[in-house]
């Protein structure tokens, strides 16, 4: 008999769900795309309902086309966003949409708790939170505290109704199982764990205090790669699996793509191109750099190996590319140009873009700078620039932030990081994986199947946590389609440009603070 792992990836823009072998064999998948719903106030919501009815579906058609038997699917895992609040009632259900991780109304709620003029904060609680967390909440709002102070301030007819308010992955994870359960790793944005003592499975009174949160409001913590429970025996036969199948915890995409890439041992290093971009390996202790705005977080935890991971978030990279399609590259009749097309385009142009240089802070930056209102721009535009030099410079710019990155994450570390492997939407693309392996002048190692690294990360943690796999096999299990080392002959085109790069911040962030205040027009 096969033994399975019914995988769930939710992205931002949509679940994934996947049939995978507890050793990251993909039998099949399918994505199924959501929308983000805009509004006023900086509103952006997403229905978590309609992702558990997508879900439903597409485990439905898996089982059906692959000809799965229930007892097959051994376990269930969660993928996916975090930072975003889903508020439910007591079986699970959601009494309103979720507030996604780019919602910013509850800024102003937020900024009264820890706002201040420590670099943006209030002192003593900037210090009480690092000291006990790693981070801080954010003063934008865009994280849970500012979501549930929101919710609880400002939408009080679903904050009645809210029994649990819980992440994306473990609100999926009670759809299964009818179990509110999180974990260190799921609850890592909400900044309310003691991470000093992952062992301890409680929220911090000192920093429920400052935030002014009800702790029964948040739902128990649990090991993190831990079993909830099995499924539910209405909603397994609703599935077509077994109601013997084992829910595992969900992890936030960092962690599940940590795993996915094959990078569990400390200072094994991916970068994620997606919507966002990242950098992270494990690291074994807690640490946090304020003014590059990384830190560690918590872990993937036993049986996963324990610790710590390097914690980041470059906030725009495939969004970039996804603009300049829409925006720039457009046609006259509203035609939009295949990925592939742009970057097909972006190849006929040389290293350097015709000097055209890129920033990609079209939605503001978290790091190694923390600036909400940096807005992107092409620079060094000229007469002969081409739709080619900027659709390259638009993959370049998104290299050099993370070149940018590595080198504080280098510094953060004590080692020079690398090789480094490469999964998301951006490393589909040759072109691409070449310019950062150029750009950062270390070996980057694609993984097969780069846009599925979350579903195979869950299968493989459940398989962890089944005992299927060990921590040691992991590397091993994940498969590599092709290396890219750096050209040593563009180097020189590439430094000359880097140097730039951080100047173009430090000499327009003024400029930004004054027309991107809050409040302005973005």
């Amino acid at each position: 008999m096969r033994r399975l792992v019914l995988a769930v990836d939710l992205g931002t823009g949509g679940p994934k769900v996947g049939l995978v072998t507890p050793t990251g064999c993909i039998l099949w998948s399918e994505h199924l795309p959501v929308r983000t719903v805009r509004g006023p106030g900086g509103a952006a919501t997403q229905d978590a309902d309609e992702w558990w009815r997508l879900v439903v579906e597409a485990t439905r058609r898996a089982v059906g086309e692959t000809g799965c038997r229930p007892e097959e699917v051994v376990a269930v895992c969660v993928t996916g966003q975090w930072a975003s609040t889903v508020p439910v009632d007591a079986s699970g259900h959601p009494v309103g949409e979720c507030v996604m991780w780019m919602d910013t109304r509850g800024g102003p709620h937020a900024r009264r708790v820890v706002g201040g003029h420590v670099q943006g904060f209030r002192g003593r609680a900037l210090a009480t939170w690092i000291r006990h967390t790693g981070g801080v909440p954010s003063t934008s709002g865009d994280d849970p505290l500012g979501h549930i102070l929101h919710l609880e301030r400002d939408r009080p007819e679903i904050a009645i109704r809210t029994r649990w308010y819980l992440e994306p992955v473990d609100y999926l994870s009670m759809r299964f199982t009818g179990v509110a359960a999180a974990s260190h790793m799921s609850m890592t944005a909400a900044w309310l764990t003691d991470n000093r003592r992952l062992d301890l499975l409680q929220y911090d009174a000192k920093l429920l205090a400052l935030a002014g949160l009800d702790p029964t409001r948040l739902p128990p913590l649990v090991p993190s790669g831990s079993v909830i429970g099995p499924v539910l025996p209405a909603v397994a036969a609703g599935l077509g699996i077994s109601p013997a199948a084992q829910v595992v915890t969900g992890m936030p995409d960092l962690h599940g793509a940590a795993i996915g890439s094959g990078c569990v041992l400390p200072h094994e290093t991916h970068v994620s191109i997606g919507t966002t971009s990242w950098v992270s390996c494990p690291l074994p202790t807690k640490k946090t750099d304020v003014v590059r705005q990384l830190a560690t977080v918590p872990g993937l935890g036993e049986p996963a190996g324990g610790g710590y991971l390097l914690g980041n978030n470059q906030e725009s990279a495939g969004r970039c590319l996804e603009w300049f399609r829409d925006v720039v590259a457009v046609g006259l009749e509203g035609e939009r140009p295949s990925y592939p097309e742009i970057t097909a385009l972006a190849a006929t142009s040389p290293p350097g873009a015709g000097g055209v240089i890129f920033t990609p802070w079209i939605g503001g930056e978290r790091s190694p700078v923390d600036d909400r209102s940096a807005r992107g721009g092409f620079h060094n535009v000229s007469v002969t620039t081409t739709h080619a030099d900027l659709a390259r410079a638009v993959l370049e710019g998104v290299g050099h932030n993370l070149r940018w990155l590595l080198e504080a994450a280098d510094h953060f570390t004590g080692r020079r990081l690398g090789p480094v492997r490469m999964i998301g939407g951006g490393a589909q693309s040759d072109l691409w994986c070449q310019i950062v392996a150029d750009i950062a002048d270390r070996p980057v190692e694609r993984v097969a199947d780069p846009l599925l690294a979350g579903l195979r990360g869950a299968a493989l943690n459940a398989g962890l946590a089944l005992g299927d796999v060990s921590r040691g096999e992991v590397r091993g299990l994940v498969p590599v389609d092709r290396v890219f080392p750096p050209d040593p002959v563009v180097r020189g085109v590439y430094d000359r440009a880097f140097h730039e790069f951080p100047r173009l911040y430090r000499a327009q962030r003024g400029m930004f603070r004054r027309l991107n205040r809050p409040g302005t027009p973005a």
